[in-house]
């Protein structure tokens, strides 16, 4: 006995709607699959953000002065083996030669709006050229004249050095640099702003 297909008029009227909506399903989902495809290998990519440990933090001592303050140049030189990025302000602090947070952490100058800086992999770099362009960020760091404030609401000290934390980390590095600071909370001595690209000098 053979079977035989009967379509209605209006069954076949609505055959090439149902055809096309199925087509159009099928194109979507795999452009949503390809989309995402595609925006998960962009995020695979992504340059990673420096850790403490990739980092050196060191200090340009030859600084400037303006107006009751100095001011430096407070590097981030990655000697990892791989790229990273920065963006925003470190958590700076005095110290004392035992360790300890001396007065207020710095304030954030926000003379230039946060930018995403890629440092390249110091390994890669041979040589002083190579350290100079890629892989080095700069803050610049303004110590302000301790004396600027009453004894009484400062209660100067000598710091031995700045505690520095690189952006988005919670991990830190010491930076020796002798300097007079406040040991009581809230004058400010430190201010910092976000981190830059390049090295600066004098």
């Amino acid at each position: 006995m053979r079977l035989r297909m009967i379509f209605s008029p209006f069954s076949l009227r609505k055959l090439p709607t149902i055809v096309g909506t199925t087509l159009a399903v099928a194109t979507m989902l795999s452009t949503t699959v390809l989309s995402s495809g595609t925006t998960l290998v962009g995020a695979a990519t992504a340059v990673p953000r420096c850790t403490t440990a990739q980092l050196v933090v060191w200090l340009d001592t030859t600084g400037s002065g303006a107006a009751g303050s100095s001011y430096y140049s407070l590097e981030f030189t990655n000697l990892s083996a791989h790229s990273c990025s920065l963006i925003g302000y470190p958590g700076v602090s005095a110290i004392s030669v035992a360790g300890q947070q001396l007065g207020s952490a710095a304030s954030h100058d926000p003379e230039h709006p946060a930018a995403l800086i890629t440092l390249t992999s110091g390994s890669a770099n041979a040589g002083l050229d190579g350290f100079q362009t890629g892989n080095t960020a700069t803050v610049v760091l303004v110590i302000t004249d301790a004396g600027n404030y009453s004894n009484s609401a400062c209660r100067r000290v000598v710091a031995a050095g700045l505690r520095v934390y690189p952006p988005n980390q919670t991990a830190s590095k010491l930076v020796s640099f002798p300097f007079v600071a406040c040991s009581h909370h809230g004058p400010l001595v430190l201010h910092v702003e976000s981190v830059q690209t390049g090295v600066t000098t004098g």
